[in-house]
């Protein structure tokens, strides 16, 4: 089982996932594109006890949008960077795939929320898509 590392921008929050990956995904729904300000999250997901936090937990904010059954996001309180968070229902942990220090030796399996994706992004990966 490999591990890999991840931090923030600034360095004052760490974390360790165990892999492998539950699944890769870019998210094009409105909400990822927002809160990422790019065409889509790219995302890992992991069960939540594959997370671990090597530093600077207390320096993570999170913002759960209310009227959402679902979404949530999370970020270094100091630089902003995104960083990883549970699921509300505390079964999966999500973090974003630009948030890892090392190679990953893998690639997003598909582009989900298809449909919800910005007029201007330009397809050309290869990947399956969905809804």
């Amino acid at each position: 089982m490999s591990a890999f590392r991840g931090s923030c921008l600034c360095g004052a929050v760490a974390f360790e996932v165990k892999g492998p990956f539950d699944r890769f995904l870019n998210c094009h729904c409105s909400r990822c594109r927002k809160a990422t300000g790019t065409a889509h999250a790219c995302e890992v997901i992991v069960k939540a006890e594959a997370l671990r936090w090597l530093r600077g937990e207390t320096s993570v904010a999170r913002f759960d949008l209310p009227d959402a059954r679902s979404f949530a996001t999370a970020f270094c309180k100091i630089c902003g960077s995104p960083m990883p968070h549970l699921t509300r229902s505390g079964r999966e942990a999500i973090i974003h795939a630009g948030a890892f220090d090392e190679p990953l030796r893998a690639t997003p399996e598909r582009h989900v929320h298809w449909t919800s994706r910005a007029d201007w992004y330009a397809h050309g990966d290869g990947l399956p898509t969905e809804d």
